[in-house]
């Protein structure tokens, strides 16, 4: 058993959950835990975790669970020429404007229907993106992939207007692959822990290269994440629109798009493994990243330094403190909307109390805590949130 650590703020059961995974026998070396590390389903939020990979294709193993249902979920950020003197005093009126341009919600998808010239032309594109990617889908997945492409969803899932240290504004979203990412992970995670393996929990049921079973997990699972890469770009392109609308100006300067739930093969110390990373970005030297913190405090954009012990990785964000459960119960509803005096956001006091600042870790002691693994490039604070509720 072997277990890599950074940071101090993990409770036991986040420990001990990654104590089971790291004790498998497809495990290609030790698993890395973030500073944002907590529990998850199976294998531990804020993880990396490496599987066996080889020359000899049977030594190859993925653990469907360890990427989860949300996969290639992941954040994108758009530099933008405006500075803050150039957006009005009250913001509320875009938070409204977003809610037309970019659907959020449970299950919600962008109505075909619609005759609003930015949901025709996002409509066209997510037509030309599935036929530039087809993929064999179960049934009625193909209707569901379709209209959820360029849409939010829920949970912590956001969208951001941000000023960095420079009063530079930045526009920073999170998201992944909807319902269908959603749809073919529970399926293969089923078939995993269907099968005969002696394990601690069957979360952690992994299928081996070679099978049938293998080959179409990786199939599904980098469609999909090719489809929350792209989910991404739509929504991002629909709020700028938004943005230089409202501002009377802007133009674009530079994007980053990564996922923080993904896995792939790589190579590291010459050996090829899969690298799964579960709430964790690839910071390998000199990539860019986004790590955000919660509603209300502040997100990073960073650089990778490429620390291998990391399996150049770092965290993903700040990490949850408390379940959504223990969050609705101890927090109130005055003390969120006191976190978010003097920014716009869905003023949805009881929808979002599970998104409460409280309930996370404090991001910047996360950051602290790997210093070792990127460096902070830029320090964004929000100015507007738009929640998916």
């Amino acid at each position: 058993m072997t277990l890599r650590i950074w940071g101090t703020d993990i409770d036991q059961g986040a420990l001990a959950q990654a104590e089971r995974t790291a004790r498998l026998p497809i495990m290609g070396g030790h698993v890395a835990l973030m500073p944002d590390a907590h529990v998850g389903i199976g294998a531990t939020v804020g993880s990396v975790i490496p599987t066996v990979g080889s020359v000899i294709p049977t030594e190859n193993a993925i653990i469907p669970a360890a990427e989860g249902v949300d996969i290639g979920c992941g954040m994108i950020a758009v530099e933008t020429d405006l500075h803050a003197e150039h957006l009005p005093d009250d913001l509320q009126p875009l938070i409204g404007q977003f809610g037309r341009s970019v659907p959020a919600g449970v299950g919600r998808g962008r109505d075909l229907k619609s005759t609003g010239v930015s949901d025709q032309r996002a409509t066209r594109r997510a037509e030309e993106w599935m036929a530039e990617h087809p993929h064999e889908l179960p049934d009625g997945l193909d209707q569901r992939a379709l209209v959820q492409l360029g849409t939010l969803g829920s949970g912590n899932h956001f969208l951001e207007v941000c000023l960095d240290e420079r009063e530079v504004v930045w526009v920073v979203l999170h998201s992944g692959s909807r319902g269908v990412g959603n749809k073919l992970a529970d399926r293969h995670i089923k078939l995993a822990r269907a099968q005969e393996q002696a394990l601690e929990d069957k979360d952690l049921a992994y299928f081996m290269e070679g099978t049938v079973e293998f080959n179409a997990y990786v199939s599904d699972m980098l469609w999909a994440q090719s489809y929350a890469l792209e989910n991404r770009e739509l929504m991002l392109n629909a709020a700028l629109a938004d943005l230089f609308a409202f501002a009377g100006t802007g133009r674009e300067l530079g994007r980053i798009n990564c996922h923080h739930n993904f896995a792939q093969r790589e190579e590291h110390e010459g050996r090829w493994l899969w690298i799964t990373r579960k709430g964790a970005i690839r910071a390998a030297n000199g990539d860019m990243g986004v790590i955000p913190g919660s509603m209300g405090t502040r997100s990073y954009v960073v650089r990778g330094l490429g620390e291998t012990e990391s399996y150049m990785s770092s965290s993903h964000g700040a990490g949850r403190k408390m379940s959504r459960g223990q969050a609705k119960r101890e927090l109130t509803e005055e003390s969120l909307i006191e976190a978010m005096k003097g920014k716009a956001w869905n003023q949805d006091a009881k929808g979002l109390l599970d998104e409460h600042p409280l309930a996370y870790k404090d991001i910047d002691k996360v950051m602290e805590a790997q210093k070792d693994l990127v460096e902070i490039v830029h320090t964004l604070r929000q100015v507007a949130n738009y929640k998916g509720l």
